[in-house]
């Protein structure tokens, strides 16, 4: 490995632990580890406003953390990597953290309801 490629792999990791800076995405996606979700899902589970849960999940789709699925009118979220649950679940464990979420609700109006699967890895 050289030099630059050397430099780009750590810019590289700066900016994944950049974006892992902010609790709230941590939140989601711990709660999308869980199985696809939508945002009234994670707005009735972390109590997030939903334009700040859009907000959040365009940075985490623009970083390739989650990808999308749309039906109808809603878009449904889900992690692009197990590993990235692991990661979190990981680093919690070394600081002796407690991470784990409720179960995804099933919301009313929503038009639908996943239980938890395994994300695409």
């Amino acid at each position: 490995m050289n030099m630059s490629d050397y430099t780009h792999a750590f810019k590289r990791l700066s900016e994944i632990y950049s974006l892992l800076g902010q609790p709230a995405r941590l939140q989601i996606v711990a709660l999308i580890g869980k199985g696809e979700v939508c945002v009234c899902h994670i707005k009735s589970t972390l109590g997030f406003r939903q334009a700040y849960i859009s907000q959040q999940l365009m940075g985490l789709r623009k970083a390739g953390w989650v990808t999308t699925r749309r039906k109808g009118r809603n878009i449904y979220y889900s992690l692009t990597d197990a590993r990235m649950l692991d990661l979190l679940e990981f680093t919690a464990k070394i600081f002796n953290l407690n991470i784990d979420l409720p179960q995804i609700p099933e919301v009313d109006g929503c038009a639908y309801y996943s239980n938890p699967i395994t994300p695409k890895q």
